[in-house]
C-alpha cells in the first residue's frame, strides 16, 4: 500500500509538469504573436536603388511604408512617382536626379486614368473653390487658412524655384489642393503615403480628418452615433477592408463605412471616385439644393441601401429625410437668408464680412446647427437631427436672429416669417419605380 509521502510527491510532480507545459505553450503563443507578419517582397528597380538605400537610412519609415505597398511588389518606385521633367514648375535636381516633391493626381493618372477623371470632376477636387463660398470668409478673417481650413480644402501651392515651395501654401494635403502642374486634388488625402493602403482609405477614420466636428461637417460624429458606426466598431475584423474588389454583400456585409455608401462597388454598380455620384441633395449651402439629375443619383444611393435593407424601409427613410430638409429650407433657411439680404440692401450691415454679431448668429444657424441637423437626417443620427440640429436651428432663429434683425431695422422680419411653428407632414412614399427600381 502506497504511503502518503509518495502520493504527495507524485501529485506535486504532475502539477509541476502541467505548469511547465502551460509555460511552454504560452511562450510559443507569445513568440508567434511577436513574429513579424510576412511582408510582400519589394521589387526595387535600378532607378530606385540609390533612393531606397539612402532614404532607408535618412527616412526609414517612408521606405518601410513603401515596401509594404502594392506599388513595391510591382516595381513602382520613387522615380515612377517623383520623377519630373525640366519644365515642371516644382522640379529640382536631387543628387543628380530631377524630381518633384509633390505627386499630383496628374502624375497618378499615368496609371490610374479612370480614377483621375472621376476625381477631377468631383466635389473633392473643387473643395478649395467651395471654401470661398458662404462661410469661407470666416477662414480668411481669423487667419486660420494654412493649418485650418486649407488642411482639408487644400491650398494653391506656389513653387518659388529650385524645388522650393512657398511655406504659406506647403505642406498641404487638402483634397482640393491646386498643384503646381495645374491639376486639382491630392490622392494622398485618402490614400495615405507611402503604403497607399486600400484598407485605410475605406475606413471611416480616413474621412474623419475633415468630415468631423460639432460645427459644419459632423459626418463622422453622426456615423459614430448611428448603428452603422456601432456595427463597424464591433465587427471591424469582419470588414475585409483590404479586399481587391470590396463589393458590399459579397466581400463583406458586417457594416457600411463612408466609402461603402459614397464610393465603393455594389453588385450592380462600380466603384467611383466622384463622391457626388450618389447624392441627390447638396446640404452644404444655406438652403439645401436638389442636384441636377438627382433622381438618378438617388437611385444609385438606394442601390447601396438595398444591399442590407428592405425596399419599403429604404423608400420611407428617404421620404422622412426629404421632408426634414424641405421643412428646414422653408421654415428657417430661406427666411433667414431673405432677412440677411434685406438688411444688407437697407444698409444695416457693412460690406465687410463677419464684423457684426448678427453675421455670426446667421452662421451658427445654417452652417453649424443647420448642417448638423441635415447630416444627422441623412445618416441616421437622431441626436444630431433633434437636439444638435432642429432644436438649435429654431432656438437661434427665434431667440437670436429675429430679435437682432429687428433691433437693426424694426419691422424688417415681418414679410419673411410666419407666426407660429408650421408642421410639415411627411409625404406619402414615392412609388418603388422612383426610388428603387429605376435602373
Amino acid at each position: 500500500m502506497m504511503t502518503v509521502g509518495p502520493k504527495r510527491w507524485i501529485v506535486a510532480s504532475l502539477g509541476l509538469l502541467f505548469l511547465l507545459s502551460l509555460i511552454v505553450v504560452s511562450y510559443r503563443e507569445i513568440a508567434t504573436e511577436r513574429r513579424p507578419t510576412e511582408r510582400p517582397r519589394p521589387v526595387v528597380a535600378a532607378a530606385d536603388r540609390v533612393c531606397v538605400d539612402c532614404h532607408g537610412r535618412v527616412t526609414p519609415s517612408i521606405v518601410h511604408q513603401w515596401e509594404d505597398s502594392r506599388h513595391a511588389t510591382r516595381g513602382i518606385g520613387c522615380a515612377a512617382c517623383h520623377g519630373a521633367k525640366q519644365r515642371d514648375p516644382d522640379a529640382f535636381v536631387h543628387y543628380g536626379v530631377r524630381i518633384a516633391a509633390i505627386v499630383s493626381p496628374l502624375d497618378c493618372s499615368r496609371c490610374h486614368q479612370r480614377e483621375f477623371r472621376e476625381q477631377t470632376g468631383s466635389r473633392h477636387a473643387d473643395a478649395l473653390a467651395l471654401m470661398r463660398e458662404n462661410d469661407g470668409d470666416v477662414a480668411r478673417f481669423v487667419g486660420a487658412e494654412p493649418l485650418g481650413c486649407q488642411g482639408c480644402h487644400g491650398a494653391r501651392v506656389i513653387a518659388t524655384g529650385a524645388g522650393q515651395l512657398d511655406p504659406t501654401t506647403w505642406p498641404n494635403g487638402g483634397i482640393g489642393r491646386i498643384n503646381p502642374d495645374g491639376s486639382k486634388g491630392s490622392c494622398s488625402a485618402c490614400h495615405t503615403r507611402h503604403d497607399f493602403s486600400l484598407a485605410l482609405a475605406r475606413a471611416p477614420e480616413a474621412c474623419a480628418k475633415c468630415h468631423q466636428g460639432d460645427d459644419h461637417a459632423p459626418a463622422m460624429d453622426v456615423y459614430q452615433e448611428s448603428k452603422h458606426g456601432a456595427r463597424f466598431r464591433e465587427m471591424h475584423d469582419e470588414m475585409n477592408l483590404g479586399s481587391s474588389t470590396w463589393i458590399v454583400g459579397r466581400d463583406y456585409y458586417a457594416a457600411p463605412t463612408c466609402a461603402t455608401c459614397h464610393m465603393s462597388a455594389t453588385p450592380s454598380q462600380p466603384v467611383t471616385h466622384d463622391v457626388g455620384t450618389r447624392l441627390g441633395w447638396t446640404l452644404r449651402p444655406v438652403v439645401s439644393v436638389r442636384q441636377a439629375g438627382w433622381e438618378d443619383k438617388r437611385d444609385a444611393m438606394v442601390d447601396v441601401c438595398l444591399q442590407c435593407h428592405a425596399d419599403q424601409w429604404v423608400q420611407n427613410y428617404f421620404t422622412q429625410f426629404d421632408a426634414f430638409v424641405e421643412d428646414y429650407n422653408g421654415r428657417f433657411a430661406m427666411p433667414a437668408r431673405q432677412i440677411m439680404e434685406a438688411l444688407r440692401r437697407k444698409g444695416a450691415l457693412t460690406p465687410a464680412p463677419f464684423d457684426e454679431p448678427i453675421e455670426y448668429t446667421y452662421f451658427a444657424l445654417w452652417s453649424q446647427a443647420g448642417r448638423r441637423g441635415r447630416m444627422g437626417a441623412a445618416m441616421m443620427g437622431p441626436y444630431f437631427v433633434q437636439w444638435r440640429g432642429a432644436y438649435e436651428v429654431a432656438r437661434v432663429f427665434y431667440s437670436e436672429l429675429l430679435p437682432e434683425a429687428e433691433r437693426l431695422r424694426p419691422g424688417i422680419t415681418a414679410p419673411f416669417v410666419t407666426t407660429g411653428a408650421r408642421v410639415t407632414r411627411a409625404r406619402r412614399p414615392a412609388p418603388a419605380a422612383t426610388l428603387g427600381e429605376r435602373r
